[in-house]
């Protein structure tokens, strides 16, 4: 199997669920911890009541350390439904949810964020610089929900270690919302991740 085929199959919900059923499979961060992200959190979600979805939640912890630090109102979703059982039965308190990221079944302007830690990159394979069709076709869905259940005041935290580059042309979407990047670094020359802050344009039509 090529390197391309591995990074198609993180697409797939059997290759999750193969994953999440594997012996010691308890969690899992990718890219960085809510310890590391914790500033960029409060930075961008200061009023602890917002709606939140925590899109491609997976086994990672951000949820439940973000719920013990004060945000109580997350939904998780994942195509996983293995790892929704496992989240659900061990953290109850919160909301967790089987589904599509590209179709989630929220309603429309229903988020006042939405945050993803990897899942856009589980969607990625083949070049980059020119993604084939079928991997533009799941992004640009994909944009498409985040877009329609963010309310027209929401917010779209995106992490990933993928340079601007790559990912701007994925994510941008013109007239729709402003695209702000932060570079998350410990300073000390490690590896660099990025959080990409989108923001719906607001309609001064309506005013």
């Amino acid at each position: 199997m090529s390197s391309n085929d591995k990074l198609e199959e993180l697409a797939h919900s059997n290759y999750w669920d193969d994953r999440y059923n594997a012996p010691g499979e308890d969690s899992y961060e990718w890219f960085k911890s809510y310890d590391q992200i914790r500033g960029l959190i409060e930075k961008h979600i200061p009023d602890q009541t917002s709606a939140i979805i925590n899109l491609g939640c997976g086994n990672s912890l951000m949820s439940p350390k973000m719920y013990e630090a004060g945000y109580k109102n997350i939904d998780n979703i994942d195509f996983s439904t293995v790892v929704i059982q496992k989240m659900s039965e061990k953290f109850p308190e919160q909301t967790w949810k089987v589904g599509d990221i590209r179709a989630t079944g929220y309603p429309n302007d229903h988020f006042d964020v939405a945050i993803d830690k990897g899942t856009l990159d589980a969607m990625l394979s083949g070049s980059l610089w020119d993604p084939p069709d079928h991997v533009k076709e799941r992004t640009v869905a994909y944009i498409d929900e985040v877009q329609r259940i963010l309310k027209p005041t929401g917010k779209f935290l995106y992490i990933t270690y993928r340079q601007p580059h790559f990912i701007r042309p994925i994510v941008k979407r013109d007239q729709v919302w402003t695209l702000d990047i932060e570079t998350l670094s410990d300073g000390q020359g490690v590896f660099e991740y990025f959080a990409y802050i989108l923001t719906p344009i607001k309609d001064t039509t309506e005013e």
